[in-house]
């Protein structure tokens, strides 16, 4: 693909749009793979010895996988088929990867070694060269003469000037008449040992790069090996073993194979290291040799060597190197495209998934308002269902939120809570307390008249004992109402961030007002039980009535010589009365039973009064809260300033980045996409 080409490419933004058609192409497998044996079969021999490309047929498929790697859809965790090239330093990687290239690389000073090196061939008719390099979005010609300063501009720019080293790529694109249409990925050599000026950490941050590239089962590991070495010590043999155990994926490049020709046919036929694509061994372009020349020595090297001639011709020359490559990236290609669609397609769809989900934007006062008046109105509904009218639709299988059923277990739990509280067992110490505050109470009077204020006294201590569980049961229901109303303007206001916050702010803060307003109540309730005892209940006199006609009985059992310890009162249970013994006075037992019986009866009353009064006040207070105080929510939302509305339209900054993000994903995704079909298509349509 020409500059101009990808500058046309480029130009073009795709509109994101949500509900996108998804156009499933077919993956026509078998097609490709057919096509791609075709294709790979060697060219006519009166094309250039080191050339074995693709036809028109193919050219297009490499094309999409550049094209793909260009839109760094890997980044989109879509694993690409790729050539990776590994190797210890000086192993003469640079000079085999110019030997493919036909161009003169840099060689000198550890240069190119310090980013990935996207290196794409391509074969084409025209007898000019064309070079090129791809990074951080930009396109910059380069004159072969050039090439080496152009690399180290970029690798600066990439890398930061010293010897520091980036995995970020640079592409070197190559159109040459004769060279074979690949691209491969030039990885840093492996150092153990940093030179001056790289960081101590240098042979883990390269192993890191390595591993990340050549990790996934779409890599072919082209791991170039010196000959002069021994295969099992290399370090990017290691590396390469960690992950293709079996060797199926990589390939040996042996280069030096002048410097140690003795002993080279037993080493790559013995297979020391398992070598599953087995081995090429190449002779290194030497001084100022031409390409051209280079090629010739090397031919005539394994055929005249008494060392190197008896290695199978299938297995010497950068021209063999080439045609392997070429076929084993047609290979993978054909198998590995159909799953990069489908993978691609999946990672759209949760893409486009997510964005809908997201938070949406609000984009004036307008919306913002419409937007709060739909939520509070669509809460204010599922608030009525939930609390009052006992309607649970909206969350059917969370009866946490099933309000009206959790209130009448409360109300239950409080009603238990006060017929169960030591206040309202009527047999514990019988008559102690109202003997004691009879006898605080004796003044100047007719003996026979019922102080008043001793009944009062005993209410109130009766009263501020319990005072506790109303007030307990008020904050505990004004707890659930709070939770219940979070969770339903959360639900309603989901998909705005900014507004779901501030709603929930809001209703938080209307909810804790009403709950402290409600305490206040309760407390108000409370008080005026402790004021005085009344009751309009006849029920009060029939209880007194009933419990005073067993007195006589009582007293007269209290006063027997040798009285029992205990005596059971019908309505009152069994009670103790060894402790009465020491009150000889027969009136004072008599008023502190009649005062006893008194509040028994009034107690009975009081408490269920204290019941209803909490369940009444509770279903007043939720109708307030759903049918009148709402519209506090909007005036806190609004602000003193009457520009709350308008804060609340401002997305967050987290948000809005991940929006982008998501936005930007989803349109190199459909590019994507896009171009792989296409070209599926193209290739579907083939005879």
């Amino acid at each position: 693909m020409s500059s101009d080409e990808y500058d046309e490419a480029d130009s073009g933004s795709t509109e994101v749009i949500n509900d996108y058609e998804d156009s499933q192409a077919a993956t026509p497998t078998l097609e490709l793979q057919r096509v791609v044996a075709v294709a790979a079969q060697p060219q006519a021999q009166a094309q250039a010895p080191i050339i074995s490309s693709y036809n028109d047929k193919i050219r297009p498929l490499l094309d999409v996988i550049d094209r793909l790697r260009l839109l760094m859809v890997m980044k989109e965790g879509i694993q690409l088929p790729t050539i990776v090239v590994v190797g210890d330093q000086s192993s003469g990687k640079s000079s085999v990867l110019e030997s493919l290239a036909g161009v003169n690389l840099p060689r000198s000073q550890g240069i190119c070694t310090r980013v990935p090196l996207i290196i794409r061939l391509q074969n084409h008719a025209s007898p000019r060269l064309e070079v090129h390099l791809e990074y951080n979005d930009k396109i910059v010609p380069v004159e072969e003469s050039h090439l080496e300063s152009a690399i180290i501009i970029a690798t600066d720019e990439v890398a930061g000037h010293g010897k520091n080293i980036s995995n970020t790529p640079i592409t070197l694109v190559v159109k040459k008449d004769g060279v074979p249409d690949l691209t491969m990925v030039d990885l840093p050599g492996i150092t153990r040992v940093p030179v001056h000026g790289q960081p101590e950490n240098i042979y883990e941050q390269i192993r890191d790069i390595i591993m990340q590239y050549i990790t996934p089962k779409e890599s072919i590991i082209l791991n170039v090996l010196s000959a002069t070495v021994d295969f099992p010590t290399c370090e990017s043999i290691r590396m390469s073993q960690q992950v293709d155990k079996t060797g199926e994926r990589t390939l040996a490049v042996v280069t030096k194979s002048d410097r140690a020709p003795e002993g080279l046919l037993d080493k790559v036929t013995a297979d020391a290291v398992n070598i599953g694509l087995g081995y090429v061994c190449v002779r290194n372009r030497v001084g100022d040799e031409s390409q051209e020349e280079a090629r010739k020595e090397e031919a005539r090297l394994f055929q005249t060597n008494r060392h190197l001639s008896s290695i199978d011709k299938s297995m010497v020359g950068v021209p063999v190197l080439a045609q392997k490559l070429v076929q084993m990236q047609a290979n993978i290609i054909a198998k590995c495209l159909p799953e990069i669609v489908k993978n691609i397609s999946a990672k759209l769809d949760a893409n486009v998934l997510e964005l809908e989900k997201m938070p949406k934007a609000l984009n004036s006062i307008t919306e913002g308002t419409q937007a709060l008046m739909r939520i509070i109105g669509a809460a204010k509904e599922s608030l009525k269902k939930l609390l009052s009218t006992g309607e649970f639709d909206e969350f059917p299988d969370d009866n946490t939120k099933h309000g009206t059923a959790r209130f009448f277990e409360m109300l239950n739990k409080f009603s238990d809570d006060i017929h169960g509280c030591e206040e309202s067992n009527l047999t514990k110490d019988f008559l102690v307390e109202e003997i004691k505050v009879l006898e605080d109470a004796k003044g100047i009077e007719l003996p026979n008249f019922l102080p008043r204020e001793a009944f009062l006294l005993l209410l109130q201590r009766k009263v501020e004992r319990i005072s506790h569980l109303p007030i307990e049961f008020a904050e505990n229901a004004w707890d659930y109402i709070d939770d219940v109303v979070v969770s339903v303007f959360t639900r309603h206001s989901e998909i705005y961030y900014l507004l779901k916050v501030s709603t929930k702010r809001a209703a938080h803060k209307l909810v804790q007002k009403m709950r402290q307003q409600s305490i206040n109540r309760v407390e108000e309730i409370v008080e005026m039980e402790k004021l005085t005892g009344y009751t309009s209940n006849p029920d009060y006199m029939t209880e007194w009535t009933k419990l005073m006609n067993l007195q006589d009985s009582f007293i007269s059992q209290a006063n027997e010589c040798q009285p029992p310890s205990r005596v059971v009162l019908q309505g009152v249970g069994e009670i103790e009365i060894e402790h009465l013994r020491q009150h000889t006075n027969v009136f004072l037992l008599q008023q502190a039973f009649d005062l006893k019986m008194r509040m028994c009866a009034y107690w009975k009353i009081f408490k269920v009064r204290l019941v209803d009064s909490m369940a009444l006040h509770l279903q007043y207070s939720v109708h307030n809260l759903v049918n009148n105080d709402m519209e506090e929510i909007v005036k806190e939302l609004m602000g003193a300033d009457g520009h709350g509305i308008e804060r609340m339209t401002m997305d967050s900054p987290v948000t809005a980045a991940k929006r982008e993000k998501l936005r930007r994903s989803i349109e190199l995704l459909k590019e994507s996409k896009d171009n792989v079909v296409k070209i599926m298509d193209g290739i579907a349509g083939y005879d």
